[in-house]
């Protein structure tokens, strides 16, 4: 049986080299025409981790529209194979997942090498003092409350992928 996957790499390199040349090419590039081809040319991927179905996919939903990659994971152990296929440039977590809870996820990806300088950002509907400051003694960048304001989400994630090129 013959393999039927198609190799696009070459394909997509060409293309990505037409365009920064087009751009460079004009004498003057408008700010967000630069940043949204920049975007397009080198997405962020961003792995939401929720436990809630129509959450996860409404998160994604949020984030792709703004152009960037997201992965999705429902627990601890869908983790491990996204992390294994797809570096990641932020993590948007929940704190009540089955099995291991989102704080203890937080701690076993703070105290991995390869992993602890990627962004955290709890989105919870627990958010209580002690949760908050749990979360940020683990070292969560941010926390955000659920439901949560979708503009409040979407500035968060901006600004620390701005914070962690």
């Amino acid at each position: 049986m013959k393999d039927k996957r198609i190799n696009t790499k070459d394909l997509i390199e060409k293309i990505e080299k037409m365009t920064k040349a087009r751009i460079a090419s004009q004498e003057v590039v408008p700010l967000d025409q630069f940043r949204e081809a920049k975007k397009k040319l080198d997405p962020k991927i961003i792995l939401v981790i929720e436990d809630d179905e129509t959450m996860r996919l409404a998160m994604k939903r949020i984030l792709e529209s703004e152009g960037y990659v997201t992965k999705l994971a429902a627990d601890g152990t869908e983790l491990s194979t996204v992390l294994d296929d797809h570096p990641v440039d932020l993590i948007l977590m929940d704190v009540g997942l089955p099995w291991v809870n989102g704080f203890e996820l937080a701690q076993l990806l703070k105290d991995h090498r390869d992993l602890k300088k990627i962004p955290l950002v709890f989105v919870s509907g627990k958010a209580s003092e002690d949760d908050m400051k749990k979360a940020f003694d683990l070292g969560a960048d941010d926390y955000i409350k659920k439901p949560f304001d979708v503009e409040k989400l979407k500035k968060t994630v901006e600004t620390l992928l701005k914070l962690n090129p």
